[in-house]
């Protein structure tokens, strides 16, 4: 369609059907996402933005003394586009700059690349909610099931609603030691230990009438 953004022509590229999974994540690799920018905008580029080192030497990736990442910037017709990116090992976890090596760093620069491209519109609803850690998602998903299971429970009869109030109570005060016993009222959206929270949920599932 005429007069339409690079954006609304990227955005509508159907790109399910090149969607792989590791590690339970869904990814888009650069080489097909470079390809479909390509086949539309054949002038499109990418350039990695390097790191001044000591003697004026430049290096393809940057580091803070503690961990590192990468930066590339994505130029389709006249807009430019910068995204920055941690380098990670195999489990997301930030590298120590000590330990970073250029093959770390590249793979770094080619996510990079498709994220940026995202950034323009290809195949940005693979990023929605990326950026959540896993663990913060993973307390999030266990008090949602604790919510319905002490419902559930609660409704069971007077003893199985107590026992409800006295585990999540017990759970609450075990997070967070520092709190007085009068501050204790069993929220558990006050519990953010993973190992608490699947305590409290087993501990509720086993509640009967």
């Amino acid at each position: 369609m005429e007069n339409e953004s690079i954006f609304e022509v990227l955005n509508r590229v159907d790109v399910r059907d090149k969607i792989k999974q590791k590690n339970s994540l869904n990814y888009l690799s650069w080489a097909s996402a470079w390809t479909e920018v390509k086949k539309r905008y054949p002038d499109a580029t990418y350039r990695i933005i390097p790191q001044i080192i000591e003697g004026g030497n430049t290096r393809f990736w940057h580091d803070d003394g503690k961990t590192g990442w990468v930066e590339v910037e994505v130029t389709i017709e006249n807009t430019c586009l910068r995204e920055v990116l941690a380098i990670m090992d195999f489990k997301n976890k930030s590298i120590p700059a000590e330990s970073i090596t250029s093959v770390d760093a590249n793979k770094s620069v080619k996510r990079c690349l498709t994220k940026c491209l995202a950034l323009h519109g290809l195949g940005l609803f693979i990023f929605e909610g990326e950026d959540m850690p896993e663990e913060t998602s993973k307390v999030l998903d266990l008090q949602e099931s604790i919510r319905a299971v002490a419902t559930k429970k609660a409704g069971l009869s007077d003893k199985a609603k107590a026992q409800v109030a006295e585990y999540c109570k017990a759970a609450e005060k075990e997070a967070n030691p520092s709190l007085p016993d009068d501050a204790i009222r069993g929220d558990f959206t006050n519990i953010n230990d993973i190992a608490i929270l699947e305590t409290l949920h087993k501990r509720l599932m086993a509640i009967r009438k």
